[in-house]
């Protein structure tokens, strides 16, 4: 057998899942409790997390977060989960109790939103004994008094911007683990990788635009 050669088991049941990008497997990982994650698929969507082959999941959405919303993804998941607590409207004691809650149920690691205060920051670092991660959307997110309360991993979405912003916090902190957005394109995760991500989060297909998908193969072969 060549060296290097990895086999591959499916089913035919199985065979149709979401795939990360391959180039995703460039970036160096961080180990958390002796796992190595390098691939994170950004998604609530309990299907698309039961039929992926990432390494993780960032499960953050844009409401109050959940125990209910939470408990499903965790239970449905056969990878690691990282859970959205709050941050931005919801802060506070909530966000403690989000956080105590997720650590109970399984998750890897906490998700605070940007604009969370140092005071929640701290709050939540004092009760979980799971890494604490902070959301960065630019250069000008402030981050030292954040990582002095607890924060171990910085999360960074800025858009365009985001390899450029992970060079910047790279060069502030050559060790500080880094999961960041990658975009559409291989080019585009190369880049935020070189720039210094050791992760990389990855936004799959809607389940809409998957169904279209199968829809028109099942046209096709009503046509043959």
């Amino acid at each position: 057998m060549e060296k290097g050669f990895v086999p591959e088991v499916t089913t035919e049941l199985r065979q149709d899942i979401i795939k990360v990008p391959e180039v995703i497997k460039q970036a160096s990982g961080i180990r958390i409790f002796g796992k190595k994650i390098r691939s994170i698929i950004f998604t609530t969507d309990i299907a698309i997390i039961c039929n992926c082959n990432a390494e993780a999941v960032i499960a953050v959405y844009p409401f109050t977060p959940h125990p209910a919303i939470m408990k499903g993804v965790i239970e449905a998941a056969d990878i690691p989960v990282f859970s959205g607590v709050g941050g931005g409207l919801t802060q506070g004691e909530r966000s403690v109790y989000m956080s105590l809650f997720a650590e109970a149920q399984g998750s890897i690691g906490v998700v605070l939103n940007a604009p969370t205060p140092v005071t929640t920051v701290s709050a939540v670092s004092d009760v979980v004994a799971i890494p604490v991660i902070s959301t960065v959307t630019s250069i000008y997110t402030e981050i030292d008094e954040k990582l002095e309360a607890g924060v171990q991993i910085i999360n960074i979405s800025a858009g365009k911007d985001t390899a450029a912003t992970v060079r910047h916090f790279r060069e502030r902190y050559p060790d500080l683990p880094i999961i960041a957005t990658g975009g559409p394109k291989d080019e585009d995760i190369l880049e935020t990788i070189e720039a210094g991500a050791n992760a990389i989060t990855y936004t799959p297909p809607t389940n809409g635009e998957l169904f279209r998908r199968k829809m028109e193969s099942y046209r096709l072969k009503e046509k043959e």
